[in-house]
């Protein structure tokens, strides 16, 4: 039988470039996993986002755990309700509790500098995207100093899910290399 699969969701504005992406694959490299991780740029079209997700993952043909950050979390909560995975949801973005016509207007990515425009409609496609979580499905990881996004409102909207939360850090979760052995074993592999 093949062995597991990771597939790492960024969040906005971010890419496989993001620390947090590299330290995982670099863990998987190590113990010979390197093949079993994935993390695709995401569109920052929402629907095209959640559409290639959802080719690869039923592509796959194996047993998938998702790792999501931030918006990466919302399309993780998503995805694992759609197709009965797993997710680590890292200080994910509750889509549900936000105002996201904030995001409205033009951005750039911060590993790449490519420009893009995220419009109302966008908008209207990640709240389109909003599930209730299975609470035996999620893994949730906080940071309280999160300076981004109200850790209260995943630690609601995820209650009785597994829920870890750290004092201080900020939105990068900051104790991410302490759980990387434990992500890895979470998706067991």
């Amino acid at each position: 039988m093949d062995r597991g699969l990771i597939l790492y969701l960024h969040g906005f504005c971010s890419s496989p470039a993001s620390w947090k992406s590299r330290l995982l694959a670099e863990a998987m490299a190590r113990r010979g996993m390197a093949a079993q991780f994935l993390c695709p740029q995401l569109s920052p079209v929402p629907d095209e986002a959640v559409a290639d997700l959802s080719s690869m993952i039923e592509r796959a043909g194996r047993p998938l755990t998702l790792v999501g950050s931030s918006l990466g979390g919302h399309y993780a909560n998503h995805l694992a309700e759609k197709y009965g995975l797993n997710a680590v949801l890292i200080n994910p973005a509750v889509i549900d509790c936000l105002d996201v016509s904030k995001f409205v207007g033009n951005h750039a990515n911060f590993y790449s500098g490519e420009q893009f425009s995220f419009s109302p409609a966008h908008a209207a496609q990640l709240k389109a995207r909003v599930c209730r979580p299975t609470a035996g499905r999620y893994w949730l990881l906080l940071e309280t100093g999160d300076e981004v996004l109200d850790f209260r409102q995943a630690q609601a909207f995820y209650a009785g899910c597994r829920q870890t939360v750290l004092t201080g850090g900020d939105h990068s979760f900051t104790k991410f290399p302490d759980f990387v052995p434990q992500i890895i074993e979470y998706a067991g592999l």
